[in-house]
């Protein structure tokens, strides 16, 4: 896989608090990691969609990831409010995860981050325009 990384992404890590940017690079990670795991996902480019860390593939939807001063102790995943996903999540592990409307997966900095899970969210995020049809997105 390929990754075209846009400089001020890697960036903007830098500026987000210790404990804040420690979480944040690991859900950096559990991105790469999952799209270099997807059959056929050729190129991931990463960058900044108004001022946060993003993920764009050819098929998917884009991932974008931040933390907010106003709510200190959570950062989130934000997802396309429009499409199937947050509600998909919300079926699958509505027992696992803690939403935000159809746009997010909320974390507390202090929690464990349910990888697998997650990286489950993640594929279909990032294969989105190919599972879209399927029941479910195809889980």
């Amino acid at each position: 896989m390929k990754l075209t990384t846009n400089p001020q992404a890697t960036q903007i890590f830098e500026k987000y608090p210790e404990k804040v940017q420690a979480q944040m690079l690991r859900l950096r990670e559990l991105i790469l990691s999952t799209a270099s795991e997807i059959e056929r996902l050729d190129e991931l480019e990463e960058t900044l969609k108004w001022g946060e860390p993003s993920y764009l593939t050819k098929y998917g939807s884009t991932v974008r990831m931040d933390w907010k001063e106003k709510n200190p102790d959570q950062y989130a995943m934000y997802f396309k409010c429009t499409s199937k996903l947050v509600p998909t999540f919300k079926k699958l592990y509505s027992e696992i995860f803690t939403f935000e409307g159809d746009r997010a997966i909320v974390f507390k900095l202090d929690d464990e981050i349910p990888e697998q899970e997650l990286k489950h969210c993640i594929s279909l995020a990032l294969t989105y325009h190919k599972v879209k049809h399927l029941p479910l997105l195809g889980a």
